[in-house]
C-alpha cells in the first residue's frame, strides 16, 4: 500500500467513526423525545389544562407518522441521501423543540410528536442503511447495530430523569420553566448536525446501478413491496413481529404488573418499570462485544432460553405477595427486580435480527428493507400491547406473563429458519452487491 492510499484509508476509517458517533448522539436525541409520551401526557394536564381525554390521543400523533412516512419514502430516501436525510430530520425537531418552548401550549405538544415521528423515520431509516456503508463485514454490523440501539436505551432512560430536573424547578404548575430542556435538545440537535456536516460518506453503493436493477423513481415503492415477498425477508418479519410483541407485552405493562400483583404504589411501579429499560440498555451494549465473538444465532436462542428461565423463575415470586410495609424500592418484593432482568436477555435480538437480514441484502435495498422494518415493528408493537391488556383483563397478570413463553418458544424456531435463509441467500446478495 502506497503513503497516500494509507492517508486515504486512515481519513476513509476517521470518518466511519465519526458518522458512528454522530448516528449514536441523533439516536439518544430520539429516544428522549420519542420516550417523553408519558411525561407528556402527566405536563400537558398539569400545566398546559388539557383533558384526560385529549391526553389519551398523544401517542398516535408520533407512532402514525413514523409508520406512513417510513413506508412511503423508505425506498426513495437513497435518492435523497441518508446524511442529509439525517439533517433533515434533526433540523425538523429542533425547529419543532424551539417553537415548543415559545408557545407553551397542547396544540403544539401534538405538534412536536408529529413532527418527532416524521423526523425519526427518515432518521432510522437512514441509520440502519448508513450502517452497512460504514461496516464492512456481516460480524461488525451487527456489533455496531447493537451498540447503537444500546446507546438509544441509555437516552430512554436519561429521558425521564432530564425532565425531571426541569420539572422540579417550576414555582408552580404552570411555570413553563420545565419547557427550557427543549432549549438544549435543539442544542444536541444541532450539535449533531455540525458532526453529519462535517463527515463524508460514499453513498454510492447504496443507489442501485442498472446492473442491480435500478428502478425510476415512480416504481421504488412497488419493488419495496416486492421486497417483502422474498423469502428471506417473509422469516425475517415473522420474527421482528414476534419480537417486538414480546417486547412490548412485558416493557408496556410493568407498571401495571407492579401496582396490581405486587401492591407497590403507582410511582414506586414506574421507577421499578425502568429497571427493564436499564437491563435493555446494558443487554444491548454487551451484545455489541459478544457479536464479535459469538455466533449471532447461538446467542439469540441462548438469550431467548434465559428469558423464558427468567419468566418462570420471576412470575412464581409473585404468588400471594403482601402489600409491602412502606413504599420506595427498598421494601418492594423480589418480583418487582427479578422479572425486569428479563431484558438484559430480550436486549440483543431485535438489533441483531435487523443486521442480520439487512448484511444479506444488497446494500441499495437497504433503505427499503428498513421501511419494512419500521412498519411491522410498529404492527408487532400494537399488537402485543392490545392482547396484553385484554389478557391481563381475563387471566389476570401473571397468565399473561405466562403466555409470553409461546412467542418466545415461535421466535426461538424463526431465528433458526433466519439462519438458513440467510446461508442460502448470502451468495445471491453478495453478487447483487
Amino acid at each position: 500500500m502506497t503513503l497516500s492510499s494509507a492517508a486515504a484509508a486512515d481519513r476513509t476509517h476517521a470518518d466511519r467513526r465519526r458518522m458512528i458517533v454522530a448516528m449514536i448522539l441523533t439516536y439518544a436525541i430520539f429516544a428522549v423525545l420519542l420516550n417523553s409520551v408519558g411525561t407528556l401526557i402527566l405536563q400537558s394536564q398539569v400545566a398546559l389544562g388539557a383533558s384526560k381525554a385529549q391526553v389519551s390521543l398523544l401517542d398516535g400523533y408520533k407512532d402514525l407518522p413514523i409508520a406512513l412516512v417510513s413506508f412511503l419514502v423508505a425506498a426513495w430516501l437513497p435518492r435523497f441521501g441518508y446524511r442529509r436525510a439525517m439533517i433533515a430530520g434533526l433540523a425538523l425537531v429542533a425547529i419543532a423543540c424551539l417553537a415548543m418552548r415559545a408557545a407553551n401550549a397542547f396544540w403544539m405538544t401534538k405538534a412536536l410528536l408529529a413532527a418527532t415521528g416524521v423526523a425519526f423515520a427518515l432518521v432510522k431509516i437512514s441509520v440502519y442503511a448508513a450502517i452497512g456503508l460504514v461496516t464492512d463485514d456481516a460480524r461488525r454490523h451487527a456489533s455496531v447495530t447493537s451498540t447503537i440501539e444500546g446507546w438509544f436505551m441509555v437516552g430512554v432512560l436519561a429521558g425521564p430523569w432530564l425532565f425531571g430536573l426541569f420539572i422540579r424547578r417550576q414555582q408552580s404548575p404552570a411555570d413553563p420553566v420545565w419547557l427550557d430542556l427543549y432549549l438544549w435538545l435543539a442544542g444536541a440537535c444541532a450539535a449533531a448536525i455540525a458532526l453529519l456536516a462535517a463527515v463524508r460518506l460514499d453513498e454510492s453503493r447504496a443507489v442501485a446501478t442498472p446492473a442491480a436493477g435500478a428502478a425510476p423513481a415512480g416504481r421504488a415503492f412497488v419493488e419495496m413491496l416486492r421486497l417483502a415477498l422474498r423469502p428471506l425477508v417473509a422469516v425475517f418479519v415473522v420474527s421482528a413481529f414476534l419480537y417486538v410483541l414480546i417486547e412490548q407485552s412485558i416493557g408496556t405493562w410493568l407498571p401495571t404488573f407492579n401496582a396490581d400483583l405486587l401492591h407497590l404504589s403507582t410511582a414506586t411501579s414506574v421507577q421499578l418499570a425502568s429497571v427493564f429499560a436499564a437491563c435493555t440498555a446494558l443487554g444491548r451494549l454487551l451484545a455489541g462485544q459478544l457479536l464479535r465473538r459469538v455466533p449471532w444465532h447461538a446467542l439469540l436462542v441462548a438469550c431467548l432460553i434465559a428469558a423464558a428461565g427468567i419468566v418462570l423463575v420471576a412470575l412464581p415470586l409473585a404468588d400471594g405477595v403482601a402489600p409491602p410495609r412502606a413504599d420506595g424500592w427498598r421494601h418492594a418484593p423480589a418480583a418487582a427486580f427479578a422479572l425486569p432482568l428479563i431484558g438484559l436477555f430480550l436486549a440483543p435480538i431485535y438489533p441483531t435480527i435487523n443486521s442480520v437480514v439487512l448484511s444479506a441484502l444488497p446494500k441499495h435495498r437497504h433503505a427499503a428493507m428498513t421501511g419494512l422494518i419500521v412498519v411491522f415493528s410498529a404492527l408487532g408493537g400494537t399488537t402485543g400491547s392490545f392482547l396484553t391488556g385484554q389478557l391481563f383483563a381475563r387471566v389476570g397478570g401473571q397468565g399473561a406473563f405466562y403466555l409470553t413463553l409461546a412467542p418466545m418458544a415461535l421466535l426461538a424456531v424463526a431465528v433458526l429458519a433466519l439462519r438458513r435463509r440467510v446461508d442460502r441467500d448470502a451468495p445471491e446478495a453478495a453478487g447483487e452487491d
